[in-house]
C-alpha cells in the first residue's frame, strides 16, 4: 500500500493492527457467535455494510448481496438506491436496515423513512456524516439531490416519524453520541465513512469512550476497514454490538454472487469464533475488554 499522510483508511488499518489479543484457555468452551438485535436473532454479529450501486459487481448486486446475507442469517444494510431496489432487497427475506442520506428536502427524508417501513425493513437510519462534500465545507449533492446538515431537533423528528428503530450512522464523537441519546436514537454506527475526511480518528480508538457515554442505552455498531474475524473480535471486545463488513464482501460478491457473500460472512464468523474460543469468550456479549492489549 502506498503511504499517503493523513489517509484515514490507512490510519484505521494501522490502529486495528496495533491491537493485540491476550490468550486465555482455562474454562474455555465452544463459543456462541449469535447476535440478538431489536428482538430478532442472527447467526453472527458480522453484518454487511450500507453499500450502494453494486451492479458493477453482479447484476442487481445489492439484491444479490441481500440473498447472501439471508443465507448466512446475517443483518443486511442498504445505502443509496431507488425504492424499487429496496423492495427487491426486502423481498429476499433478508432482515434489512435502510440508511438514508441527509437530504435537504425534509419531505424526501420523511417519504424514504416511510417507504423503508412499508417495505418491511426492521430498522431505518441516516448517514449524518454525508452532509458535506469530501474536500470542502459546502453541502454535498448526491445524484442531483442536495444534502444538508441536521440539527438535534431534526433528528428527534425523524425518530418520531417511524415505529422502527432509528439509527444514526457516522457518529465519531462521544459528544455526538450523547446527543443521540437525547434524541431518542435507537442505535449508532461509529464510522468515518471510509475516509470521508483525512486524519479521522479510527472508530475503535473512540469506541470505549462512546460506549461509556451510551451506557447500554442502545446498540453501537462499527464499520470502516473491517477485513477479518480478528478485526470483528477486537471491535466486540471494545464494546461494539456488531460490526459491518463492506469492501471485503465486494470481491466475493463479484466472483460468486450470493454464495460468495454467504461464504465470506461465514468465514469471518469462523475466525471470530476462533478468537473467542482462545480468550474464554463464551458469547459475543461476554468478551472481556482486558484481553485487548496495545502494541508498544
Amino acid at each position: 500500500m502506498d503511504y499517503r499522510p493523513g489517509d484515514s483508511n490507512q490510519i484505521t488499518r494501522e490502529y486495528f493492527d496495533s491491537l493485540l489479543i491476550e490468550l486465555r484457555h482455562i474454562d474455555a468452551r465452544i463459543p456462541d457467535t449469535s447476535l440478538s438485535l431489536y428482538g430478532e436473532k442472527f447467526a453472527t454479529p458480522v453484518m454487511t455494510a450500507a453499500l450502494s450501486h453494486l451492479n458493477n459487481c453482479w447484476d442487481d448486486g445489492m439484491v444479490e448481496m441481500a440473498r447472501g446475507a439471508k443465507a448466512a442469517n446475517a443483518v443486511m444494510w442498504a445505502g443509496m438506491g431507488d425504492e424499487a431496489e429496496l423492495e427487491r432487497i426486502c423481498a429476499t427475506g433478508a432482515r434489512t436496515i435502510k440508511i438514508i442520506k441527509p437530504y435537504a428536502d425534509d419531505g424526501v427524508m420523511l417519504r424514504r423513512i416511510k417507504h423503508a417501513e412499508a417495505c418491511g425493513c426492521f430498522a431505518v437510519g441516516m448517514d449524518i456524516d454525508h452532509a458535506f462534500g469530501s474536500w470542502n465545507g459546502e453541502y454535498d449533492e448526491v445524484l442531483g439531490l442536495q444534502m444538508h446538515g441536521k440539527t438535534l431537533d431534526d433528528i428527534k423528528r425523524y425518530v418520531c416519524a417511524t415505529k422502527l428503530p432509528f439509527i444514526l450512522k457516522g457518529v465519531l464523537s462521544p459528544t455526538d453520541a450523547l446527543k443521540c441519546v437525547e434524541a431518542g436514537v435507537r442505535g449508532i454506527v461509529a464510522s468515518h465513512h471510509h475516509g470521508i475526511i483525512d486524519y479521522a480518528v479510527p472508530p475503535l480508538m473512540l469506541l470505549p469512550e462512546i460506549i461509556t457515554v451510551i451506557d447500554g442505552r442502545m446498540p453501537v455498531f462499527v464499520d470502516c476497514g473491517v477485513e477479518s474475524g480478528m478485526d470483528v473480535f477486537k471491535a466486540l471486545a471494545l464494546g461494539a454490538t456488531a460490526v459491518s463488513a463492506g469492501r471485503v464482501v465486494m470481491g466475493p460478491l463479484t466472483e460468486n454472487g450470493a454464495d460468495g457473500v454467504k461464504n465470506i460472512i461465514q468465514s469471518i464468523t469462523g475466525q471470530l469464533a476462533g478468537a473467542m474460543a482462545r480468550t474464554c469468550s463464551h458469547d459475543i456479549v461476554h468478551i472481556d475488554p482486558s484481553v485487548i492489549r496495545m502494541r508498544r
